[in-house]
């Protein structure tokens, strides 16, 4: 398996446990695997920009590509999404779907990789 399959192995596969986790009322796991997949997805945007020594963290992926300068600045918005924080009854404080972000930003970022 090269390098591009695994990224796309590993986005994939945190995408279905991500709706899987949402079938049985998960909405907890799902948002975390969404999460995780945003990170693959912006990691790999990193690398193909040039970005090297990247941790596997997808916290720290998603703020390095939220202060780049050259990125569109509503990419940065979904993008920031992930890094919400949950309230006291375990909701985040925007209305939005993150695993239909993570495929937003895959769809986006990653467009001319994934064909």
């Amino acid at each position: 398996m090269n390098f591009t399959t695994s990224w796309k192995f590993e986005y994939h596969k945190e995408i279905e446990h991500a709706l899987q986790a949402r079938s049985i009322g998960n909405e907890g796991m799902a948002r975390v695997c969404a999460r995780r997949a945003a990170g693959i997805i912006i990691g790999e945007y990193l690398i193909q920009h040039g970005h090297t020594n990247l941790t596997h963290s997808a916290y720290d992926r998603i703020t390095i590509f939220s202060d780049l300068p050259y990125v569109n600045q509503y990419c940065k918005e979904v993008a920031c999404h992930f890094l919400q924080k949950v309230d006291r009854d375990h909701k985040l404080p925007l209305d939005t779907d993150l695993i239909s972000e993570a495929m937003w930003l895959e769809k986006t970022l990653l467009d001319d990789l994934t064909h």
